[in-house]
């Protein structure tokens, strides 16, 4: 079962040739998948500078896949900018307006956040999350993996969980032992997986041995063409693309918070006694104050 973002006209011919693709128009054919609305409203040089590519490489994608030049592929394109008048099209006519805010950067990254997290909210993604929970709470062990910036949204996960029992097990070993964990887990358990482009090589390594053992794949990740789609049972996608030089990862953890809250919900009277006795841990530790402490002198 896997959700989408929104499709753009040329989606299923890109992902069916994706892999038959130099590294260069995987780049630009990846950033078409992510943006099809951007295909009809900006110039091929755009296009191109916005993906990282050059911009003979759009018209080498665009005969790749079948047309004459890149004017017929952007012709496809042409009823996109109708489908979601809340997208990149009124984004770009924002900044075309200006004014205070349309020129404050803070102002179009919240925005820009805003809108990202109101599309988890589409149905078909509402339904997925809710059958990943649910497969979720029937696994023995849930196995958390996510490293270098996915690593918030992993430990976000597993943290959480933590207050909730003794369900996750966090792939985060010191000294290359992250994939140790993995010795005792079986095909009872699941591995919730989040990786973003560029993939982290022993995210993969790690899934594929997860898999390998028979274990299910949850994945939370950013493409139809991430190498983690073809291995996953699962799949939530969610936008990375940000209004400065880093991806956001703010629905990733929107996704991560969603999720603990519906396997919490399952069983409401378990976790709200697991909670008490995190509590009790928690103070009996004198883990939080209430006010700023006196210095002893």
């Amino acid at each position: 079962m896997r959700q989408t973002l929104q499709e753009g006209p040329l989606h299923a011919r890109i992902i069916e040739r994706f892999d038959a693709m130099s590294e260069q128009l995987q780049q630009a054919a990846r950033h078409i998948l992510e943006h099809p609305q951007e295909v009809a409203l900006v110039s091929m040089r755009e296009l191109a500078r916005n993906a990282g590519v050059q911009p003979s490489t759009m018209t080498r994608l665009a005969k790749f896949l079948g047309f004459a030049g890149y004017e017929d592929l952007r012709g496809e394109h042409a009823d996109v900018i109708r489908v979601n008048t809340d997208g990149f099209a009124a984004r770009a006519l924002q900044r075309q307006e200006g004014g205070a805010n349309g020129d404050s950067l803070a102002y179009r990254m919240l925005q820009g956040l805003s809108a990202q997290i109101a599309r988890l909210c589409e149905p078909n993604t509402l339904l997925q999350l809710g059958a990943i929970a649910e497969r979720l709470g029937k696994a023995r062990r849930i196995y958390v993996l996510g490293l270098r910036s996915c690593h918030s949204v992993a430990w976000h996960f597993h943290y959480v969980m933590t207050l909730l029992g003794e369900k996750t097990v966090h792939l985060d070993g010191p000294a290359g032992t992250s994939g140790d964990a993995l010795i005792r887990a079986c095909s009872d358990d699941v591995l919730l997986a989040i990786s973003i482009n560029p993939y982290a090589l022993q995210t993969l390594e790690l899934a594929e041995a997860a898999r390998d053992k028979g274990m299910e794949i949850v994945a939370i990740t950013d493409s139809q063409v991430s190498p983690l789609v073809t291995i996953a049972k699962h799949v939530v996608l969610f936008p990375t693309e940000s209004q400065t030089f880093f991806h956001t990862l703010t629905p990733a953890l929107a996704v991560s918070e969603v999720l603990c809250g519906l396997l919490a919900s399952q069983d409401r009277s378990a976790a709200l006694e697991e909670l008490k006795r995190a509590d009790q841990h928690l103070s009996s530790m004198n883990t939080y104050a209430t006010s700023i402490p006196r210095r002893k002198i």
